[in-house]
Formats: C-alpha cells, sequence, structure tokens
C-alpha cells in the first residue's frame, strides 16, 4: 500500500481553504490507545435489547483481557474461551458510553478491525436521553458478518427522509420514528462492502466520519487501501466536511428538524449477540436473518456452545477525534 505523505505547508494550505469555506470544525480531543479508559464509563448494564450478552465492569474486562491498550490501539472484544450455560448469563463483552455528549460536532473514527463471526452485532452510534426522543445515530452497525455497513437515524415521530438525496449509499426506509416500522429506522446501505465485516478487516479497516450540524447529519466512509481526505488521515485541526466529496449518508433536515429530534449525544461503542428487540423475538435483526446469512443452528445456540468462534470478534481503534463546528452551519 501506498501511504500519501503531506508537507506542513500543504497541510496548512489546506486548513486555510477549509475555513475560507465557512464550513468548519475544530479539533477537540484526540483518543488513542489508554485514553479511551479516559474517555469512556464501561456500562455494566443489562442489554437495554435483550442480547445474548453481559456487559461487563471496567475492571473486569481489564481482568479478563476483554479490553487493553498499545501506546497506538485500543482493544474491546468479547469472551471466546467459555461455552455458557443455556440457563445462565450472556457471553461477556463490553459496552462503553462517552463521558462527554456532543451536538454540532464532527467525531471521525479510525478503526483497523471491527468484530466478525455469525450472531456478531457490533456496533458504533451516539445516544441522546430518553429513547428515541432524544435521537440515534447509528454509524457502523451490522450483523452476522453481512456486508455492506448501515448508517441509520432513530427518532421520535415527524421526521422523515427523502428517497433521493445527495449520498454514495443506497436509501432503505424513510421513516426514522423509531416506534414505526419495528424500529427499523431510516437506513441508508453503503456503497462498498468493504465498509463492513470481514471484507473491512481483510484490508485493514478504514475510517468513518460523521457530522451533525443544524441543516443535516452526515456519514463517510474511507477503506485504509484507498484514498482518504488529508484532513482525515493527519487529524488536521481545522476540517472542512464539505472537501470530502460525497458522503455515503445523508440525512437532511428537509422533513426532519434536526435540533428537536437530537439531543446532546453520548458515543456508544458496544458489541451484543442475538439482540432482541421490544422482547418479542430474540435477535429481531440478527436473529431474523441468521440462518440467510449462512449461520448454523440457531443463533443463541451457537452462541453458547462456540466460544472459539469469536476469537475475532473484536474492534481495534487507532484513535477517536472529536471536533466541534467553530464555522457557519
Amino acid at each position: 500500500m501506498t501511504m500519501m505523505k503531506f508537507t506542513a505547508a500543504s497541510l496548512l494550505l489546506l486548513g486555510a481553504a477549509s475555513s475560507a469555506l465557512g464550513f468548519t470544525y475544530e479539533l477537540e480531543t484526540s483518543v488513542v490507545g489508554s485514553d479511551f479508559y479516559n474517555n469512556f464509563v464501561f456500562e455494566n448494564i443489562t442489554d437495554p435489547t435483550h442480547g445474548r450478552v453481559t456487559y461487563v465492569d471496567k475492571a473486569t474486562a481489564i481482568s479478563q483481557n476483554l479490553t487493553y491498550a498499545s501506546h497506538d490501539a485500543f482493544i474491546l472484544s468479547a469472551d471466546h474461551k467459555t461455552v455458557l450455560d443455556p440457563n445462565g448469563p450472556g457471553r461477556n463483552s463490553v459496552r462503553l458510553r462517552s463521558v462527554s455528549t456532543y451536538q454540532n460536532s464532527l467525531l471521525v473514527f479510525d478503526i483497523r478491525h471491527m468484530p466478525q463471526g455469525c450472531g456478531t452485532w457490533p456496533a458504533v452510534w451516539t445516544l441522546g436521553p430518553n429513547w428515541p426522543y432524544g435521537g440515534e445515530i447509528d454509524i457502523v452497525e451490522g450483523v452476522n458478518d453481512q456486508s455492506p455497513n448501515a448508517a441509520t437515524l432513530h427518532t421520535g415521530p415527524n421526521c422523515t427522509m427523502p428517497a433521493n438525496r445527495n449520498q454514495l449509499g443506497t436509501t432503505a426506509l424513510t421513516d426514522c420514528y423509531g416506534l414505526d416500522n419495528s424500529n427499523a429506522g431510516c437506513g441508508v446501505k453503503f456503497p462498498t462492502i468493504e465498509s463492513y465485516g470481514p471484507s473491512f478487516n481483510d484490508i485493514g479497516g478504514g475510517w468513518y466520519a460523521m457530522e451533525r450540524s443544524n441543516t443535516q447529519v452526515r456519514v463517510w466512509f474511507w477503506p485504509r487501501n484507498g484514498y482518504v481526505p488529508p484532513d482525515v488521515q493527519a487529524g488536521l485541526p481545522i476540517v472542512d466536511p464539505d472537501l470530502w466529496g460525497t458522503p455515503s449518508a445523508d440525512f437532511p433536515n428537509t422533513d426532519c428538524d434536526i435540533n428537536s429530534h437530537f439531543a446532546p449525544q453520548s458515543i456508544v461503542i458496544n458489541l451484543t449477540f442475538c439482540r432482541c428487540l421490544f422482547i418479542i423475538i430474540c435477535g429481531d435483526w440478527a436473529g431474523n436473518v441468521y440462518s440467510s446469512s449462512g449461520c448454523p443452528g440457531t443463533c443463541v445456540d451457537y452462541v453458547n456452545n462456540n466460544p472459539e468462534a469469536f476469537a475475532q470478534a473484536y474492534f481495534e481503534f487507532a484513535s477517536l477525534k472529536t471536533y466541534q463546528s467553530v464555522g457557519f452551519q
């Protein structure tokens, strides 16, 4: 792979050009390695979606090696050694929630590896209070190794998206209300299989960016083996997403007032299994498509009895960079 190199002068010129356009964001936090421990809390809670999972506390996660950090990486994984009692708790895993909340902001995730395997349901997302009325923005989400990635909004009522808009991805549903359509939300499927699962891992991952402004929510993906905007790659102090080209997913405020539907949001990173929604069907998404994904048996039985299948069920984050708006939106 050929890495692009940028001189200090070229990066400064790019930053100046970005500022001139007026849609700019200033670097607020760069989270790398052990910084994740200071910027996130471990949510030792019952899975709100009733998956076959047990979210452990920080001490347990560290002692069981479910999370660990180096100077340039943070790992979040699930237990891959224990056969589960079918009547006992679910597979040990981790759910992180950011200490800070974000509103008019830009989040950039450099991810080298994401959880893969039948029964897995990894996600990187943001969440407001009083779901769904505080809003939810899914940045990375999928099940059972099924590519591509999907970016989705979940809101209170009266938030819809146009079927056709300025994006590379494909519109799934347009009604964002979390209590309609079995909470499918208004999702967009990304245009490339490398955006999720084993295909993502095979190329060493890539970058996801999510912008939330007064006028829209946008999500981009750049594979590590392709073109990556220089300000993303270099972590430029000031960036302008309008220079990045067409996003993978675009959610404009045409028929959805972004500010009223989305409160300040926490970042959530989690890995669950065979997730259930509304206690109706275990694995309402992962479970329903489990067999059609080419996975053996039933989702719960597979998760219970095949710990070795989850050796690749881990996130590796190179960094998370958060930016706050400093320009006209």
